[in-house]
């Protein structure tokens, strides 16, 4: 971490109190310079040789490590003072004192893993694809596939093959490729090549895909399809583009990974019956998929958009680039600084690395900036900023929470995410900006704000669920229950004591043990808190006596069970011992009493009303035992041989 941060005012363009600052953010702070970058270069190497440096200013970092790298030391760490604060309107110190701050967190690095593409490139389409193929095979291992064989050239400095795709899948280094109706070129002979007989099902795999068949996408969401490229085989520029993206991909890559997953949590089904679903909903590119009772992600295919994370209800994926912890020690971070540097009416702008800085920096340079009270948080994932982190930031002090869509954001899932958040909230305080002109921005971002939320601060700790609860009781300290929009996470269920028997087959297969039973009575009961509202238990009562119902109970009773149907205990007609409950007895006499060949007489119908033991000796003993053998035959004795012998 830096000890030390190292201000410029870009030539007098911004207000730099490096006393007020440093109290607000802990670091000590260097004189203000002007313009480090150019005519103060020699200043910014003194500076930097001292160490543990921090530099004010993002634009001119690619200068500051050279610089660095020329003096043989470490790169310095940086902070956007100037774009994100600077260049705005109202009192920006205490802005720039929690940007300070949090750039200057030590967060856990996201976990990687090597993708090797050894330049294998598979080009499918027709005449465009022949020329993109002859582009490539100077660069890469290269195959065309065209739908016939008029296509074919002469030049053999690539395969070509005839043929149609069946099916992708796969990523950069791993694709898989079935054919339809293959045929391959035999090349000898004089004239044109000759072509074997059709073959289907063939199978082949590539590092990199290059699509210009001009046809629907062989992969969901292609363009968040590592390797997958595809462009429209009459528009040459976009042609041009891909084929030089295409050439740029051999070699050892990093890939993130993006998400975590613990399998035991997961609420995807039990006993083959269906319950969470909501991952492999809101998955753009197909990287998740059912295996049974949780679901498996691939993570060659998964984009790191974080829909998947934010809609889990259990917990049981995580994103972890970096992990959610992070997210909330920033926001936490962010607060308490701007609230400690004398900072008010704090508002968090939440936006991404691409489409969300650029219009900051353009709002920035040619428009009014932001305003002093609205602090910027870039996050990985738009879509994984879910309703437990909007919670969050308004349970740290933020008393709204705008963020600035990206036209790649998943839309549905955020759009769910805060209508849920502003519900737990009491508040509507949560706001997606869709704009896309920087002057627009700072005209919405600059109007005062109504039904902001207001709370004391707290400190978000603990899984995403845990702190989606604490924030909602923090911002509703007067609510007992909330109600929830439908498909929440959070909820109780609501059982018809009429239909129920008690069966309890809800219990077995409830997967966060939200439902439980009472060894010694017939009871079901229930812990509303750790209800997923998964709909299993709904799904797998016999009796469809389960129905779900969406809310927040902000109550101590909430993190303890409750009975929700009791009966008393069956008592046996034999010998008094209690077993089962009434109504499940009456239940299974009235359909088997006099109706299955077991319990056709009276007599054998009483032992539906006897306890397990009661039940063993009464058909022990009855006439029609099918346990009973035959009467054993009698012991031969001595007696009996020697009665047959003539001499005795």
């Amino acid at each position: 971490m830096a000890k030390k941060l190292i201000l410029c005012d870009c030539l007098g363009s911004q207000k730099l109190e490096a006393e007020a600052i440093s109290a607000g953010c802990g670091l000590s702070c260097s004189k203000v310079y002007t313009s480090l970058c150019t005519t103060q270069i020699e200043l910014a190497a003194k500076e930097l040789s001292e160490g543990d440096a921090m530099i004010a200013c993002q634009q001119e970092r690619q200068v500051f490590e050279e610089l660095a790298d020329e003096l043989n030391l470490e790169a310095p760490g940086f902070v956007d003072l100037r774009d994100r604060a600077g260049w705005g309107e109202g009192n920006a110190t205490p802005k720039m004192a929690a940007l300070a701050a949090e750039a200057n967190m030590a967060l856990p690095l996201g976990k990687s893993v090597d993708v090797i593409s050894e330049g294998t490139c598979l080009v499918i389409g027709a005449e465009a694809a022949i020329s993109a193929a002859i582009d490539l095979c100077e660069t890469l291992a290269v195959s065309a596939l065209v739908p016939h064989g008029d296509l074919v050239p002469l030049d053999r400095r690539f395969d070509c093959v005839v043929g149609k795709v069946r099916n992708v899948s796969g990523a950069l280094g791993g694709f898989s490729v079935k054919i339809d109706e293959l045929q391959q070129v035999t090349p000898g002979g004089r004239g044109a090549f000759t072509l074997s007989d059709p073959l289907d099902g063939a199978a082949s795999s590539c590092d990199i895909i290059l699509d210009l068949s001009g046809a629907t996408a062989m992969v969901p969401a292609p363009e968040k399809r590592e390797g997958y490229l595809r462009a429209d085989p009459s528009h040459a520029p976009a042609i041009a583009k891909a084929i030089f993206e295409a050439s740029q991909l051999i070699g050892t890559f990093e890939k993130p990974l993006y998400v975590r997953l613990e399998p035991s949590l997961c609420a995807h089904s039990r006993a083959e019956q269906a319950a969470c679903s909501n991952c492999l909903n809101v998955c753009p590119t197909g990287a998740i998929t059912s295996v049974g009772e949780h679901v498996a992600i691939d993570p060659m295919i998964c984009a790191g958009c974080g829909s998947c994370s934010a809609v889990c209800p259990s917990g049981a994926i995580n994103y972890d680039s970096p992990p959610v912890d992070a997210i909330f020690s920033r926001l936490n971070t962010l607060a308490s600084t701007y609230r400690d540097a004398d900072g008010v009416h704090a508002r968090l702008l939440v936006h991404d690395a691409a489409h969300g800085l650029e219009m900051i920096s353009l709002a920035a340079r040619f428009g009014r900036g932001l305003p002093g009270n609205v602090i910027p948080l870039e996050v990985d994932a738009l879509s994984g900023f879910g309703h437990a982190e909007m919670l969050a930031a308004l349970a740290c002090g933020f008393e709204y929470v705008d963020i600035l869509m990206s036209p790649k954001t998943e839309q549905d899932v955020i759009q769910a995410q805060a209508e849920l958040a502003c519900a737990m909230a009491g508040a509507k305080s949560i706001r997606l900006l869709h704009s896309a002109d920087p002057d627009a921005l700072c005209d919405v971002l600059y109007q005062d704000v109504e039904d902001a939320a207001s709370c004391a601060p707290i400190l978000p700790m603990g899984s995403r669920r845990q702190v989606a609860r604490l924030a909602a009781k923090t911002l509703q300290p007067d609510a007992t229950v909330i109600d929830l929009p439908p498909n929440a996470p959070y909820g109780t269920i609501v059982v018809d004591t009429d239909a129920c028997t008690l069966c309890l087959s809800c219990v077995s297969l409830c997967p966060s043990g939200a439902l439980g039973d009472n060894s010694d009575l017939p009871q079901l009961r229930f812990q509303e808190d750790a209800c997923l509202q998964c709909g299993l238990c709904s799904n797998i009562c016999p009796e469809k006596a389960i129905t779900l119902k969406p809310q927040m109970d902000l109550t101590d009773s909430a993190l303890g069970q409750r009975v929700l149907n009791e009966e008393e205990p069956f008592a046996c007609i034999e010998c008094g011992s209690l077993f089962g409950s009434k109504s499940t007895i009456a239940k299974i006499t009235e359909k088997l009493a006099g109706k299955h060949s077991m319990f056709a007489t009276s007599e054998a119908a009483k032992m539906i009303q006897m306890c397990e033991n009661c039940r063993i000796q009464a058909q022990y003993h009855s006439a029609d035992n099918p346990f009973q053998g035959g009467e054993r035959p009698r012991v031969r004795t001595s007696e009996d041989y020697f009665s047959k012998r003539k001499d005795h």
